[in-house]
């Protein structure tokens, strides 16, 4: 296949982009800026604004198939910025798509789009949209899901895919953000419940859109459809932020702080940054305090059932490689 990868450069994008060249296919990888990774893959990478829609359909011109990843993520932002990406964005690619005669975009979307601040346990793809968001990420990527999943035609088949808590080498988000947050002594345990988690190594993602891109044509069993996907492995969630944390040399987090507290302190936080206007993120918002602090696990019956989705790389060999690789990219903890 001749394939366009938006969002190339980054985490999972670039995974993607890697198993997508690794079985022979033709990829372009469209992001802001080059990377020097995807140049030495021998990807063709095209830089432009993913709102610019004429840059994106001049890019895609001539591809089989699309892979939409890139996206604005965080906690904490200005509405119209992750608007302008997560929402024009995802109507840019599907303009791309239609302008081109290109039948199947693949969408990276959130399983974060069904979280409504209560536990999830075993939910499934029939859970409903909250009525309200607590962050913006989330409530941009619900509308930029609707986009993608309305889209599907009998000209475009569309699916969005739901990774939850991707991680693993490479990780420029999750991990680091865990690592850094306990080594300045700012990483507290919020509650004592031991909520299950959802979590999904980063290959294992990856090979999920792979595996959706082969199925999927108009018409299709998944088309206009999605889908979650994770490592079927739900742990509570905090042993999982120890066992990262122990990936990278650090202690398991000792100090505590009850879910109720940690709402407080996110609205606060969220109240100064508001009015000050401050950069950068606060240190906690209600949204997550919420997720820390309730369970979030998920049945991916229809990812095994649909999609022949199934997770070849463990949490503990997953842990393994993470730590193989925290320990040649400078994030590993010293011992003392």
């Amino acid at each position: 296949m001749k394939v366009l990868v938006t969002g190339g450069g980054g985490f999972l994008g670039g995974a993607i982009v890697r198993m997508l060249k690794e079985r022979g296919d033709q990829v372009i990888s469209y992001s802001r800026s080059s990377y020097p990774a995807l140049a030495t893959l021998g990807v063709q990478q095209i830089c432009g604004n993913i709102v610019d829609k004429a840059a994106l359909t001049a890019a895609a011109q001539g591809c089989d198939i699309i892979f939409h990843v890139a996206a604005k993520a965080g906690i904490w932002g200005d509405y119209a910025e992750y608007y302008l990406t997560n929402v024009s964005g995802t109507e840019a690619v599907i303009d791309a798509c239609l302008v081109n005669n290109i039948d199947r975009l693949v969408a990276t979307g959130s399983p974060s789009v069904v979280f409504n601040g209560r536990d999830i346990e075993g939910g499934n793809e029939t859970l409903p949209y909250p009525i309200h968001y607590e962050s913006h990420y989330p409530q941009t990527k619900m509308l930029a899901e609707l986009l993608v999943l309305n889209a599907n035609s009998a000209d475009l088949a569309t699916v969005s895919l739901r990774p939850h808590l991707i991680w693993g080498p490479g990780d420029n988000h999750l991990v680091p953000r865990i690592i850094q947050k306990a080594k300045a002594g700012r990483l507290k345990r919020i509650g004592t419940s031991p909520c299950l988690a959802d979590t999904v190594y980063i290959d294992n993602a990856a090979k999920a859109h792979l595996l959706a891109a082969d199925r999927l044509s108009p018409g299709s069993k998944i088309a206009g459809k999605a889908y979650f996907i994770t490592n079927d492995e739900p742990v509570p969630l905090w042993e999982m932020v120890d066992r990262i944390l122990a990936a990278g040399g650090l202690p398991p987090v000792r100090s505590k702080i009850s879910p109720q507290l940690a709402r407080i302190i996110g609205f606060g936080y969220e109240k100064i940054w508001g009015l000050l206007r401050l950069s950068g993120e606060p240190p906690m918002t209600r949204f997550v305090a919420s997720e820390l602090s309730t369970a979030h696990w998920f049945d991916i019956s229809a990812a095994k059932r649909d999609l022949g989705y199934g997770p070849e790389v463990s949490i503990e060999e997953g842990l393994k490689r993470l730590h193989e690789w925290l320990s040649t990219s400078g994030l590993l903890a010293e011992k003392r």
